[in-house]
């Protein structure tokens, strides 16, 4: 390895390594990805690729936030990758070349459960890297930050043209190549309810005299349109085909889109022609990833962020010892299994914690296994209070928090700013790769900066 090199994989590279050339780590992680991948299996069926190649590109490509295409191109044509990888001939061999498709459909076989045993195993194998006095308890810190999902910004009139397209998407595919009657003019109500969806984002732009009006009347249009499309899906469904099972499936899709478009033209009818203020547990935010939040952090830029809030647990080496995607929760209300989950596999010394996740229970449970706690108060403080959050340790822990902002920052350079993935399960081993590769990053880096370390001692003998 090019120790003077700096780049992210370079470091990745030499953290992969130490995990293929050390047999306690190497036998750990294959026999995850054994259990998970090839357990059961006969060995029969087309050649693919390996546990190790699999395991290698699904770091590769989350280290260097990339896409499956750019993987592809790297995989092919990047010696280093190659040969980590241990793929890379000779002069005077065939080169052996993997498939777009081939990688996608392996990386795709791991899931979140599978991550995050992997990630235990990287975790441990980092502590082995990083500590130099045997067992040191760890310092923790615990924040949370936003992984946006792949939707685009959503409102109630444009969730009701996903609805409606996504309808005729569906006939369209049901009736290609058959002769149906009554869907002549199928494009015709695509570019009509557009036009209409359209005029109705002009409309509520801007201000002017009787713009209330000029809305209603606009979201009247389309609510009409929207409602003639919803009726002739309701009388002419009997009459699409229904020969095999590729048409079933798509008659499910068809009267999932047909429930979500009934449900958007209420919406729709609701807020900007009754004027009524809808409430935030009946709102969607996409019909395609529906496990997006609408989530706002109070911070200026962006004020707004449509996803998953992601809690994550961080060292004193920089290592996330522990993540989880939260559901529908703050951070107060994690703190208690998150305690649960990282107190039995960690001897924690220091705990500290940013004043969302503060309630008078987390605090006083906590306290019973953590020696240094910091978690501010939200609100006003007491005597006491003012006495033991004004302490010098107290302080210094408090000043040493900041250091998991930069760990997110660094995440969100692994991709997790953004999730390209569709659907939850993918967008949660998205999550997991992302935290595993950022882990594999410190770790290599942690690598090379020891070995350079090594190479100066020995300059200084030798001289």
């Amino acid at each position: 390895m090019n120790l003077k090199c700096r780049d992210a994989l370079s470091k990745l590279i030499m953290s992969l390594k130490l995990i293929y050339m050390n047999d306690e780590y190497n036998s750990k992680i294959f026999s995850i990805l054994e259990d998970k991948i090839t357990k059961g299996k006969a060995k029969t069926g087309r050649k693919g690729m390996d546990l190790w190649q699999i395991f290698v590109l699904a770091q590769v490509r989350l280290c260097l936030n990339i896409s499956y295409d750019r993987l592809h191109d790297l995989v092919n044509f990047h010696k280093a990758i190659r040969q980590i990888m241990g793929i890379e001939a000779d002069y005077g061999f065939m080169q052996v070349e993997l498939e777009y498709q081939n990688i996608v459909d392996n990386v795709n076989l791991l899931d979140d459960a599978t991550v995050r045993l992997l990630n235990d195993a990287i975790v441990e194998m980092g502590h082995g890297v990083f500590k130099k006095k045997g067992q040191e308890a760890l310092r923790l810190k615990t924040d949370s930050f936003v992984v946006e999902s792949n939707v685009h910004f959503p409102t109630d009139y444009n969730l009701l043209y996903d609805c409606g397209r996504k309808c005729l998407d569906t006939i369209s595919k049901l009736i290609k190549n058959k002769n149906v009657k009554g869907w002549r003019k199928l494009s015709n109500w695509r570019k009509e309810l557009k036009n209409l969806m359209r005029s109705l984002g002009q409309s509520t732009k801007g201000g002017g005299k009787q713009k209330d009006a000029r809305v209603k009347d606009a979201a009247s249009e389309y609510l009409k349109k929207a409602r003639l499309l919803l009726g002739k899906i309701g009388i002419e469904k009997k009459d699409l085909p229904l020969e095999d099972e590729a048409d079933l499936v798509l008659h499910v899709e068809l009267d999932r889109y047909t429930d979500l478009l009934y449900k958007h033209i209420d919406l729709v009818d609701r807020r900007l022609v009754q004027e009524e203020t809808i409430p935030h547990c009946e709102k969607m935010f996409s019909i395609f990833e529906q496990y997006t939040e609408w989530i706002t952090k109070g911070k200026t830029n962006p004020s707004v962020e449509l996803g998953k809030n992601v809690q994550v647990t961080t060292d004193q080496y920089h290592l996330i010892v522990d993540y989880r995607i939260m559901e529908g929760e703050v951070d107060k209300s994690i703190v208690i299994n998150l305690a649960d989950r990282v107190l039995p596999k960690f001897e924690v010394k220091s705990w500290s914690f940013d004043k969302g996740f503060y309630t008078k229970f987390n605090k006083d449970l906590l306290s019973l296994f953590v020696d240094e706690l910091v978690m501010p108060k939200k609100g006003k403080l007491n005597q006491s209070e003012k006495e033991e959050e004004s302490a010098a340790k107290f302080v210094k822990t408090r000043h040493k928090h900041s250091a998991i902002e930069s760990n997110i920052n660094e995440l969100e350079n692994r991709g997790l700013d953004y999730c390209p993935e569709r659907g939850f399960a993918h967008f949660k081993r998205y999550v997991g790769l992302g935290v595993c590769a950022y882990n594999l990053h410190k770790i290599g880096n942690e690598l090379r900066n020891q070995e350079i370390d090594h190479q100066k001692r020995q300059l200084y003998r030798a001289a």
